[in-house]
């Protein structure tokens, strides 16, 4: 299969596209086939191997990973034995940086965990968009912010990747929304729900004393 990869820390010049060898899936593994992957900070981390800490988590000398890539969509081509949520066509999306990353080629040996089903009236480019942010954003409001019913919640950065999301999922909370941005992404936020936005351009949203 085909694959961008990288053997050493550095910038995209050092990414190669080649020729390497097809995953076999193991037991609690599925192969998929890749339709659609994207970018985000975590793949310049792994790039770039700075900040030098994440190096102790993604190799100390050269990426651990060789194939980069996290959030992916595709198509299962085959299921391990063990698989019980998945079967042979399913269309699914997922996260591969809790797994080895990989996302980069067009094949990918994934444990179910990381996966989900891909909903049918989504592309797999909108897939394969949403896993790392939009998980992001809901570890922040759920399981850290403990968001309840009715409260109100300030999000900086709001019309960012982790933002966009944050600010659908505090809605769906049935939570007030405060979105900070810029001029220029005013209507988006509006767009996707913010109850109220503040552009930090024209207010410093620090010093507000009610939103």
């Amino acid at each position: 299969m085909k694959a961008v990869v990288s053997y050493k820390y550095g910038s995209r010049d050092i990414l190669e596209l080649k020729e390497v060898g097809k995953p076999v899936p193991l037991d609690n593994q599925v192969l998929i086939k890749i339709h659609a992957s994207s970018l985000n900070f975590g793949n310049l981390v792994l790039l770039k191997g700075q900040p030098f800490l994440a190096r102790f988590a993604f190799g100390l000398t050269k990426p651990k990973y060789p194939i980069p890539g996290g959030d992916i969509a595709g198509q299962i081509e085959e299921v391990g034995k063990d698989v019980k949520q998945f079967h042979t066509g399913d269309e699914v999306f997922g996260d591969l940086s809790i797994c080895g990353w990989g996302g980069l080629a067009e094949y990918a040996a994934v444990p179910e965990h990381a996966l989900a089903l891909k909903p049918h009236n989504i592309s797999f480019e909108e897939a394969a968009a949403s896993p790392m942010a939009g998980v992001t954003a809901l570890q922040g409001l759920r399981d850290k912010g403990k968001l309840k019913t009715g409260q109100k919640v300030l999000i900086h950065g709001a019309s960012g990747g982790v933002g966009t999301f944050a600010v659908q999922l505090a809605k769906t909370m049935w939570a007030d929304v405060t979105g900070v941005c810029s001029t220029r992404n005013i209507e988006i936020l509006k767009a996707i729900g913010a109850d109220h936005v503040i552009d930090y351009t024209k207010e410093d949203f620090t010093l507000k004393k009610e939103y």
